[in-house]
């Protein structure tokens, strides 16, 4: 039988590279010197017959077309070997990891439940947490650097695979002391008669202005931001009016303003929690223990009590 060529530590090692983007930055993540790993990457290039990352000065390393497609097939290789090397309890020689993504403005109101309730049934499992807008989050889930992704569900697929938790309809926001504060609910039209701040997350702001051009609407953008803090206390500030969809359980910002939510009576779509996952690799048991957590405390999750 043939020896296999590669080892472990050089996966290791070129994983480290892509996700750094330089062979300086990766010896510093894994604790070797940089000849090491610039050997590891030069070996298992010449193994594998092409490059697995483009050299450009000044620019670092980014991961060829054939990288990206064989840093996937690394990054479950090491997945599946610390899966063999853990014991279903998380004991074991290596403690098995789970490197969950998060977009950024569904973690402050789910994922610190979720981390309890997982870590009290897998106490022994080590959970990395990665925070990000959608775009990125759906790129690191098709190369694998993610096991799974608490999203938003806007329709894009590719090779990921959703696994829906609960729609969350969006909803309007105004100052504590806006003319509409205290009706409960209001319509698109009525809304946008003031400026509106708008979440420019990818996907996010394309989802909210299609809310409003199938009203037949336009609105007058006053201002844009990728913070729901942020647009939170600047409509509390009489900047504008909001719609957002993470429904937050406390109506005080942080310059201490108070904001008020108002149900939309337009007929509009929902969003859609949802926890994703790459839909071309194995998922380990690590990431279907999280899914039996995440689907046993939806839809609850979030709401107040």
């Amino acid at each position: 039988m043939d020896p296999i060529p590669i080892g472990f530590r050089q996966i290791d090692y070129v994983i480290a590279v892509a996700e750094t983007g330089s062979t300086a930055a990766a010896a510093r993540l894994v604790n070797v010197s940089q000849p090491s790993v610039s050997l590891a990457v030069a070996r298992l290039e010449e193994t594998l017959g092409q490059p697995l990352f483009r050299r450009a000065a000044g620019q670092g390393m980014t991961p060829t077309a054939f990288g990206r497609r064989k840093l996937v097939e690394f990054r479950s290789l090491r997945s599946q070997m610390r899966a063999l090397l853990a014991a279903d309890d998380g004991s074991g020689a290596l403690p098995p990891v789970l490197e969950l993504g998060v977009f950024s403005t569904l973690g402050p109101l789910y994922v610190p439940a979720l981390i309890r309730a997982f870590r009290a049934r897998l106490p022994g499992v080590r959970l990395r947490l990665h925070e990000a807008d959608l775009e990125t989050l759906h790129d690191w889930l098709e190369t694998g650097r993610i096991d799974l992704a608490l999203v938003y569900d806007f329709g894009r697929s590719g090779d990921v695979e959703l696994l829906p938790l609960v729609d969350v309809p969006p909803y309007a926001l105004v100052a504590g002391d806006h003319p509409l504060a205290t009706r409960g609910s209001v319509d698109l039209k009525t809304l946008l008669a003031d400026p509106l701040i708008l979440v420019n997350l990818p996907q996010s702001r394309d989802y909210f202005l299609s809310i409003i051009q199938s009203r037949g609407l336009v609105a007058d953008i006053a201002l844009e931001t990728g913070s729901t803090e942020m647009l939170r206390s600047m409509v509390a500030s009489g900047l504008g009016v909001g719609l957002l969809a993470t429904e937050l359980p406390y109506r005080t910002t942080y310059d201490g303003g108070e904001v008020a939510h108002l149900a939309l009576e337009d007929p509009v779509p929902a969003h859609r929690v949802a926890l994703a996952r790459p839909a071309r690799l194995p998922g380990t048991w690590v990431a279907r223990a999280f899914e039996e957590v995440a689907t046993g405390m939806f839809p609850g999750l979030g709401k107040p009590a």
